[in-house]
């Protein structure tokens, strides 16, 4: 088990920093940050925590490679990546979401939440 190593850049892009700004967040150089978005090196554990907190996702996001759609065509889980909040509370949902679900513009969504476990949307059809 490892690190995905583009998503380690993908999570910095995510968050809008620079490669020299995550590394001074971090405490350590740039050319240390680009060896371990390129897979050359590994972050230690304590790195790896930080990074985690500094990109805003859990450990689990960065050491178990959880990236895209499962590879396994019998797994119907999906993490379709990063979507942000406009200023409205509008979300836009990732096209390979949008694809796979058959979500198109009109659709109604109806949004469930659980304040432990998150939030989920459900398909409805059509709006009125």
């Amino acid at each position: 088990m490892g690190i995905k190593y583009n998503n380690l850049k993908a999570y910095r892009k995510e968050t809008g920093m620079t490669q020299e700004q995550a590394a001074e967040a971090l405490g350590v150089s740039r050319q240390a940050l680009a060896k371990w978005e390129r897979g050359d090196t590994l972050p230690d554990l304590e790195n790896v925590i930080k990074l985690a907190d500094i990109y805003g996702v859990t450990v689990d996001y960065l050491v178990r490679n959880i990236t895209g759609i499962s590879d396994e065509k019998h797994d119907k889980k999906h993490m379709f990546g990063f979507s942000n909040i406009d200023e409205d509370g509008r979300i836009m949902l990732p096209p390979e979401c949008r694809k796979i679900f058959g979500l198109k513009s009109g659709d109604a969504i109806l949004v469930l939440g659980d304040e432990e476990r998150g939030i989920a949307l459900i398909k409805l059809g059509k709006a009125n």
